[in-house]
């Protein structure tokens, strides 16, 4: 299993990394694609929406289950993963990468840092 160093993680299992100032990328780790199984379809409609930490911000329903999706922060959703309504199945394939979910305005970096590092992530699970 994949935990990526630069990253940060929380214990419903998203993961976040800052790409450019207070602007961050959000999806579900590896552990939790895993465990869901065959994803079939991401639904996020918070676009535009502020919202604070562990808030739903969206759903990602696999063959046998539907799982609610928790901001990590707090912060304003700016971009929803586009190629996820066609391809959900890139967050299986390609969880750190092509299969991100949501970018986020960041309304507090500090709470970034007080999220989980890839081993106190690994510990948890």
């Amino acid at each position: 299993m994949n935990f990526p160093a630069d990253l940060r993680y929380t214990s419903e299992h998203e993961w976040l990394r800052i790409t450019e100032g207070n602007i961050a990328v959000i999806g579900v780790t590896d552990f939790a694609q895993s465990e869901l199984g065959d994803i079939v379809f991401v639904e996020i409609e918070t676009v535009g929406q502020t919202l604070a930490a562990n808030e739903i911000f969206g759903t990602v329903e696999a063959v046998k289950t539907v799982s609610d999706l928790f901001l990590p922060v707090a912060g304003k959703i700016l971009e929803v993963n586009p190629a996820l309504a066609s391809n959900p199945e890139l967050v299986n394939n390609d969880p750190y990468g092509e299969g991100w979910m949501v970018k986020v305005e960041v309304d507090d970096l500090a709470a970034v840092e007080a999220l989980m590092d890839s081993a106190a992530y690994q510990n948890i699970i």
